[in-house]
């Protein structure tokens, strides 16, 4: 099994490349925007913590519990694994989130074996800890994994943008979206990158409702 990466902006362009020769309508919007920012990350335990730390808070309160934690070396396994709930609680986090990051804990995923699985197999994986979903896995495999054919059919941005892009009458459902990408396979890393810079401009544009 060959696992394809995107390491570097100039891999993302020969994607992109690649991608505008099987679905032309992005070429002009590769025109507004250029080759987007990777956004990579180092990975493993406590980047995850991060994204289950930020689920369904403001960017603010997230960042604000985020350097509590930091700041308390509460962001490794053994840390968590020792402190009492009390102490979470006291750095901002949630019953909901304690249970979160308890069951990462427990779940003592080998981060360097997922270099070397399937993308499904890392979904798989991730999505047994619980307060991960697919949507969770797949930031992962995209932003710290560097997966090079990663798209996020479930994420509201990429689902308006591409309902721009494809001039459909209404936002389509993952399954739908699912169906109607397959084509840009090996290159939907590229795709789901020029789809979140196309949304940022028809919001800037106020072009599309949400």
């Amino acid at each position: 099994m060959t696992i394809q990466t995107i390491e570097n902006p100039q891999q993302l362009e020969e994607h992109i490349t690649a991608l505008m020769a099987i679905e032309p309508r992005f070429v002009p919007i590769y025109e507004q925007v250029g080759v987007p920012s990777l956004r990579h990350n180092a990975g493993g335990f406590k980047q995850l913590m991060r994204a289950m730390v930020g689920q369904q808070l403001s960017v603010a309160a997230a960042t604000s519990i985020w350097q509590r934690l930091v700041d308390a070396d509460l962001t490794n396994s053994q840390a968590i694994s020792e402190a009492t709930d009390e102490t979470l609680r006291a750095q901002g986090l949630s019953k909901q989130k304690i249970r979160y990051v308890h069951s990462l804990v427990a779940h003592d995923i080998d981060f360097a074996a997922l270099e070397t699985m399937a993308d499904e197999e890392v979904i798989q994986v991730l999505t047994a800890v619980t307060g991960i979903g697919r949507w969770t896995a797949e930031m992962y495999l995209l932003f710290s994994l560097k997966r090079a054919d990663v798209l996020a059919v479930d994420d509201l941005a990429i689902k308006v943008a591409a309902m721009e892009l494809l001039a459909l009458t209404e936002r389509p459902t993952p399954k739908r979206l699912k169906t109607l990408t397959n084509s840009w396979a090996p290159h939907r890393s590229a795709a789901g990158l020029l789809l979140w810079s196309y949304y940022g401009l028809l919001r800037n544009k106020t072009a599309v409702p949400l």
